[in-house]
């Protein structure tokens, strides 16, 4: 939770971070943007490297150097030092990731309790991309932008103290060293591929967004590749071999996609469309979090009566429900509808993302755990972009499309130029237009925009359905991950008595 708050935690503090520390606008992005570039390039390289040292220690040690870089991004005196602490911040958050979800797998051995504990993981992670600028918010009320920091420092600290007590160490001591060429190939082509969708979903498809998704795609299959080849590879590829791990992975991927596009959206809509401040908007939230967080809790318990591919099949016609209710969307009085089809949609994909996560890391042998946990943390990263860029630019060439035929006449050029690069721009610029030109050219961009919502809608909702039918095909002959073995659970047993000793 506190991981996916660092997330967003600076939606709100932005105005009073730029008028402390000045940065320019490419500091400003990169101040906002590198804590989750660092994030999803350092995964899968940190599940390897707990495989080989140890998962509790790989994450009592990300857990110092999460609380020293919450300090010194706190603290931060200028835009470049804030962009340090924030990119230490990210790789430190990338250690902590794979590490807990890898040691479920070793503290829960009953599938239930396993399944349960991965829902719970999945939940709090989705609250806590929602609360962080709640929280932001109210924390700006009473101190100074620093203090959306300082919130991971007791956190670490209790993590520090209890670790060590109540946590079993893991490790696989046959494991070599991580391939170091494995390791850049990994983290750069998961940083430019990030990146170069991140940066389509803000700016539209440019030569040097191109460049990246390419070079993060070329990059991916040089990676893929060289595992083949080596022996102790950094993703052992013979985990796709069952078939089972390569696609509950692709369906995690797509029902992420699924979750972020339509939340782009609908954050956009309750802004610019229907006025709300961010600190409303995010509130307004709160039920498509808490409802994803029921279907992700509540479906490890369904999976004894339920077969598991009805079981997210059912899930996903659910969320394809929720993407019909978008469709309604017609205006600014629409929010009751807006809200609801989110909430819908959560609710239906909150099984997909914890029971596929369940698979991805049910999938794997114990000794790679951390590995398959790291590729289920870079499917969901990779989901989230692909989500924003895909589905957004669906959305943004309807609005475009609408907006042109719709534009009032006699418009200033940069005027025009502005409001059909994003629904944000034209509400800026209408605001400097006379009143009457400004309230046209406003109601045409809002218009545009809620054409945009629906067509995404109608995508997802087509995705969705598919995505079901695929569940109940592929998935027909899948079981939740069973126990582990007596030699694996004995492994376990010893390594935390060994602990407690």
């Amino acid at each position: 939770m506190l991981i996916a708050m660092d997330l967003t935690v600076l939606h709100l503090a932005l105005p009073t971070l730029a008028a402390d520390l000045r940065p320019g606008n490419a500091e400003l992005l990169w101040i906002v943007d590198i804590y989750g570039f660092l994030i999803a390039g350092f995964l899968i390289t940190m599940g390897a490297i707990g495989d080989r040292i140890g998962r509790r220690r790989l994450l009592l040690a990300g857990a110092v150097a999460f609380g020293v870089a919450s300090v010194l991004s706190a603290f931060a005196v200028n835009a470049a030092m804030l962009i340090a602490a924030r990119a230490l911040l990210g790789v430190a958050g990338s250690t902590l990731m794979p590490s807990t979800l890898s040691l479920i797998r070793i503290m829960f051995r009953d599938p239930r309790q396993q399944g349960a504990a991965i829902g719970a993981w999945t939940g709090f992670f989705g609250l806590g991309t929602v609360v962080g600028p709640l929280v932001g918010g109210a924390f700006l009320e009473l101190f100074s932008w620093g203090s959306v920091f300082l919130l991971g420092v007791p956190v670490m600290l209790l993590l520090l103290v209890s670790g060590p007590l109540v946590l079993p160490e893991y490790r696989d001591e046959s494991v070599s060293r991580p391939d170091p060429i494995s390791v850049i190939m990994s983290i750069a082509g998961v940083l430019a591929l990030v990146f170069g969708l991140k940066r389509i979903a803000e700016d539209g498809l440019r030569p040097e967004s191109g460049i990246a998704v390419v070079a993060g795609l070329a990059l991916a299959a040089l990676f893929l590749r060289r595992q083949g080849r080596l022996r102790q590879p950094l993703v052992d590829l013979s985990l796709f071999r069952t078939g089972l791990f390569g696609t509950a992975l692709g369906m995690l991927v797509l029902a992420t996609l699924l979750s972020a596009g339509s939340q782009f959206f609908v954050m956009q809509y309750l802004q610019l469309v229907r006025g709300l401040s961010p600190l409303q908007a995010g509130l307004w939230s709160l039920p498509t979090t808490v409802a994803m967080m029921i279907g992700a809790m509540a479906a490890p318990g369904l999976t004894s009566r339920v077969k598991l591919s009805a079981l997210l099949a059912g899930g996903l016609v659910v969320a394809a429900a929720g993407m019909v209710l978008l469709i309604q969307v017609s205006g600014p009085s629409d929010l009751y509808a807006a809200v609801t089809g989110t909430a819908v949609i959560g609710l239906g994909l909150g099984p997909m993302i914890s029971l596929g996560t369940g698979l991805i890391v049910g999938a794997a042998p114990p000794e790679r755990a951390g590995a398959a946990s790291a590729m289920a943390s870079t499917g969901t990263e990779l989901g989230s972009a692909l989500g924003v860029a895909v589905i957004g630019s669906v959305g943004f060439a309807v609005y475009r499309a609408n907006l042109a035929d719709t534009l009032p006449e006699g418009l200033p050029a940069p005027v025009v130029a502005a409001a059909r690069d994003t629904l944000a721009a034209a509400v800026n610029v209408a605001r400097e237009l006379p009143a009457v030109r400004g309230s046209a050219l406003l109601s045409a961009a809002r218009t545009a925009f809620v054409h945009g919502l629906q067509a995404t809608a109608i995508v997802g909702a087509a995705l969705a359905a598919l995505l079901a039918v695929l569940a109940v095909t592929l998935l027909r002959d899948a079981r939740t991950p069973g126990p582990p073995p007596p030699a694996e659970a004995d492994d376990a047993a010893q390594s935390f008595e060994k602990t407690h000793d």
